[in-house]
């Protein structure tokens, strides 16, 4: 009897083994499944329309907004400009620009080991979308960032110093930038938040502005001569167009339909219409009128502070992050004009560059679970977090204002910078391109 039962133990005690390993082969067969790559058509479907939106924003959205700012006799000079950039930006991040911003590289830039896409067919997936859309959504994106640049010397730099210089900018500034934070480099490492561009792009596109405005100087006549807008229809117009485009930009950068995805896009908006009120009424405090290029440039100022942290924080956050953008960037445009003097023409640096700062700062507070946001990392505290974050800025904006000065001198020494006092007088549609943008 005893043997008998001893036999029935070891039987019980071998049937519980092979249960508990019939189990974990249950468990873990479907997990490596998940692990591999498979397409999924939903996040495939708002990837695609992510990245119309994007490209959108360029053009025509930014175009017009940039257009209606200057005066008639450069309108066309701005839209050739970012046409051209969007051409010119497209077959690099073809060429190479991809390879060095997403190839494996080192921490600081990405490899030549996908030159023309080679890498790139059309079953190639990334994550649960084909890399193609990947790559063509990180494209619009390295597009916009050039385009905002042009802002900043606006009106005075000749053409083919524009192309030269957003040729090299990109090579030298946004892709190793791109790879620091998204591509998997340095940044990246330390665990800094950038959800959607508020150091790859804003503060890029802001510290580049503000350096090629310092280096060409100002226009003729600059501060003494007012040089409003010729058409703030079409820049409301441009604005709009930039609102809507921004979804994208936020929502499309969680690269899935996800909850983040919807909730990036909520906070955007709030930060866009909170930011536009609150430089609306101070505006109307300090000067007696709100205007509407003060309406529509606390909108921008409110989208690109909220770019960094759009996927991280919750609606209250937003709401404080797009009050802050507004009050501040509001502040950091009139010191820079009416103070120092600065002819950055479009504003970039104080509405872009000030406000991807704001923001990627204040990233690393609103994520905390207690404001709302998505949960800080594991180990990291607010404290922490706010000092990866001031990091990521400060390496950007050394690296981005050294860089484009010394590109602004090869340039310089290329092709000469500046058009001539009386090109700039006659306008740079018809000494550029030899046409106007208005027949009467």
């Amino acid at each position: 009897m005893s043997l008998f039962k001893q036999i029935l133990d070891k039987g019980f005690v071998m049937s519980k083994r092979v249960l508990s390993l019939y189990l974990l082969l249950m468990i873990a067969i479907p997990g490596i499944a998940l692990a591999e790559d498979v397409l999924d058509t939903g996040d495939t479907s708002w990837l695609l329309t992510s990245t119309a939106l994007v490209l959108f924003m360029t053009i025509p959205g930014l175009s017009l907004f940039y257009a209606g700012l200057v005066r008639s006799k450069n309108v066309l000079s701005v839209l050739m400009q970012c046409f051209s950039i969007t051409c010119l930006a497209s077959i690099v991040w073809l060429v190479f620009g991809y390879s060095l911003a997403f190839g494996e590289g080192n921490s600081l830039v990405g490899d030549f080991s996908n030159l023309f896409l080679k890498e790139v067919t059309r079953d190639a997936l990334n994550g649960t979308i084909p890399e193609s859309v990947f790559v063509m959504f990180q494209m619009t994106f390295a597009i916009i960032t050039p385009a905002l640049v042009v802002g900043g010397f606006a009106e005075r730099m000749k053409f083919s110093s524009m192309m030269w210089f957003s040729l090299l900018w990109l090579v030298v500034v946004y892709f190793p930038v791109c790879h620091w934070v998204w591509g998997g480099g340095w940044l990246a490492e330390k665990g800094v938040l950038d959800f959607a561009g508020g150091l790859v792009v804003h503060l890029t596109a802001g510290a580049g502005a503000i350096v090629a405005a310092m280096v060409l100087g100002t226009r003729k006549g600059f501060p003494r001569i007012a040089m409003p807008p010729h058409n703030l229809t079409m820049s409301v117009t441009g604005a709009g167009m930039l609102w809507v485009g921004w979804f994208g930009f936020n929502a499309g950068s969680a690269v899935a339909a996800s909850g983040d995805a919807g909730m990036a896009m909520l906070v955007t908006h709030i930060s866009a219409a909170t930011a536009s009120l609150v430089w609306m009424f101070a505006e109307w405090v300090k000067y007696g009128k709100p205007s509407v290029l003060g309406i529509v440039t606390g909108m921008v100022a409110g989208l690109g502070t909220i770019t960094p942290a759009s996927g991280f924080v919750g609606p209250i956050g937003a709401l404080i992050i797009g009050a802050s953008a507004g009050l501040i960037c509001f502040t950091a445009t009139n010191f820079l004009k009416r103070v120092l003097k600065i002819d950055d023409s479009l504003d970039v640096f104080p509405v872009h560059g000030v406000g991807g700062i704001l923001g990627t700062i204040l990233a690393g507070v609103f994520v905390a679970e207690q404001f709302g946001g998505a949960g800080l990392a594991e180990g990291m505290t607010i404290g922490s977090q706010v000092g990866v974050q001031v990091i990521g800025v400060v390496a950007v904006l050394v690296w981005t204002v050294v860089a484009t000065f010394i590109i602004l001198q090869v340039v310089k020494l290329l092709v000469g910078l500046r058009v001539d006092e009386q090109q700039e007088t006659e306008g740079l549609d018809i000494t550029q391109h030899e046409e106007t943008g208005y027949n009467m």
